[in-house]
């Protein structure tokens, strides 16, 4: 049982909220909710009982909360008595980014245990903007090709993935030609809000020799998925694992063709902070597409 497991469970406890504790630890929701499921398929018991509106302790999480606290106090005793606090390495990081960071993390904790991970989801000029002021240790971003100041590793590759309306007529195909959807509003998030992404699509378009119609920018996936899921005549062009993550029986996920993928990174200064004692390329074996199939036994 890890003591972040234990903190994610006080915080839902203490706000009644999966949201509000995700904002109040500074790391995405899915990530909460993703170790609180984990926590109590390990004790074995239902630790809230959830509903649309609200969320509330069950009896046997009422039990465990006490025990928690006491256990978290407990940590903080051993750390103070040491001499050392708890290493901190915080991550810049956005959505569909999940299974990545979970991989990643795990990795990082085999060439170095003790440390607590922060997870800070900000759009992507602010993050590399937060690691140069120090804020954060490293980030991940998607279609970043360079930095000014920062060390920008290529680490993985993304296919992107048309997103359409079940009803749109290439939902019953198994692949999208993109000159098949050229004739429907693209929507992609703007370029103020995600430059690399929106520039890396511009640029498959201009190899490609497609001139796309483009539609009203997209908020977020969630609200893209509910847009073009009632709208037959647009669609969307997103990273496999940012859609994955959502789901929506009133859209219909499909490659591509031509094929597009986007390159993720791992972003630093020169190196880590002293107290994550990792290099540069530790983290991007941690975070690269060789540790996942490394995991599925490849």
């Amino acid at each position: 049982m890890e003591l972040r497991a234990l903190r994610y469970f006080v915080a839902v406890a203490e706000e009644l909220h999966f949201g509000r504790a995700a904002e109040r630890l500074r790391i995405v929701q899915p990530a909460v909710s993703q170790q609180i499921a984990r926590l109590e398929r390990e004790l074995g018991v239902r630790l809230f009982d959830r509903s649309p509106r609200r969320v509330q302790l069950t009896e046997a999480g009422r039990r465990v909360l006490a025990a928690a606290r006491d256990a978290l106090a407990a940590a903080d005793r051993v750390r103070a008595v040491a001499g050392r606090p708890a290493a901190t390495v915080r991550i810049g990081t956005t959505a569909g980014l999940t299974a990545r960071l979970e991989r990643g993390i795990d990795a990082l904790r085999e060439h170095t245990p003790a440390f607590e991970v922060v997870l800070v989801d900000l759009p992507v000029v602010e993050r590399l903007n937060a690691l140069r002021r120090g804020e954060l240790d490293l980030a991940l971003a998607r279609g970043v090709v360079s930095a000014p100041g920062l060390t920008v590793s290529p680490t993985w590759s993304e296919p992107l993935r048309a997103v359409v309306s079940r009803d749109h007529p290439a939902a019953a195909h198994g692949v999208a030609a993109i000159t098949d959807l050229a004739g429907d509003a693209l929507r992609v998030p703007s370029r103020q809000s995600d430059p690399p992404l929106h520039d890396a699509i511009d640029a498959a378009f201009r190899e490609a020799g497609v001139r796309p119609k483009f539609g009203r920018p997209i908020g977020t996936t969630q609200d893209a998925v509910v847009e073009i899921g009632s709208d037959p005549h647009s669609w969307a062009l997103l990273p496999a694992d940012q859609i994955a993550e959502t789901d929506s029986l009133r859209v219909r996920v499909l490659p591509v063709t031509p094929p597009i993928a986007i390159t993720g990174s791992v972003i630093t200064l020169e190196q880590l902070s002293d107290h994550a004692s990792c290099t540069v390329a530790c983290a991007v074996a941690a975070f690269g597409d060789a540790t996942a199939d490394a995991d599925n036994g490849m």
